[in-house]
């Protein structure tokens, strides 16, 4: 039984996503990364990371929000290329761009009459998180934070989805003098909500496919 499992495991691991998969994947993901951060400006709910950065910045300046995004993972992706390889970087690179161009193009294809700030957190942070995972998955992140929490998830073995969980709480924390009370707490419980669906369903051993 054991040399069975011993083989199931090799044969799991030399599984490789097709580039086909790859793209399906990265477009699906970007999509509905891009749609929860959609119902989240409309309401003026919070994330972490350098989406949480840009958010900042988007109600500040009023500068698209996606613009803003891809500018601030520049700095980023020459960490990803060094410590995560080439493959990943352009990977990443690309879900960024696909992220801030879907963000600009979802106002043009969906109006909301009425989103409740709750029920936006939480829908938008499944979608957030369930897209996260499509990325990670297959070889990509969103940048920014996402490259350090894989990295040191790859190399020491700490939970992505916790250190992420981590980073985002004390981010939206930070954000108190920019929102109301109430939006904060909508914020953190969209934070928590999207990085528990990271914690569940991304862990070293629990899918093998590269």
């Amino acid at each position: 039984m054991a040399e069975v499992a011993g083989k199931a495991v090799v044969a799991a691991a030399d599984v490789r996503h097709r580039s086909y998969e790859d793209v399906l994947a990265l477009l699906a993901g970007t999509l509905f990364i891009s749609l929860g951060v959609n119902m989240y400006t409309q309401v003026g709910l919070l994330t972490g990371s350098t989406a949480g950065l840009a958010f900042l910045a988007h109600y500040l300046t009023g500068l698209p929000f996606g613009a803003v995004f891809f500018t601030i993972n520049l700095p980023f992706y020459y960490f990803a290329w060094r410590r995560m390889g080439k493959r990943f970087m352009l990977k990443t690179f690309c879900a960024v761009a696909l992220v801030s161009g879907f963000s600009l193009m979802h106002p043009y294809f969906i109006s909301y009459g009425k989103l409740d700030l709750f029920y936006s957190a939480v829908l938008g942070g499944l979608l957030i998180g369930v897209g996260f995972v499509m990325l990670f998955r297959h070889g990509a992140s969103l940048g920014g934070i996402n490259v350090v929490t894989l990295f040191l998830q790859d190399r020491y073995g700490l939970r992505a989805g916790k250190l992420q969980m981590g980073v985002d709480v004390v981010i939206v924390l930070c954000s108190l003098w920019v929102v109301a009370p109430k939006v904060l707490l909508a914020s953190i419980l969209g934070a928590v909500t999207a990085n528990l669906i990271i914690a569940l369903n991304h862990r070293a051993g629990r899918y093998m496919g590269m």
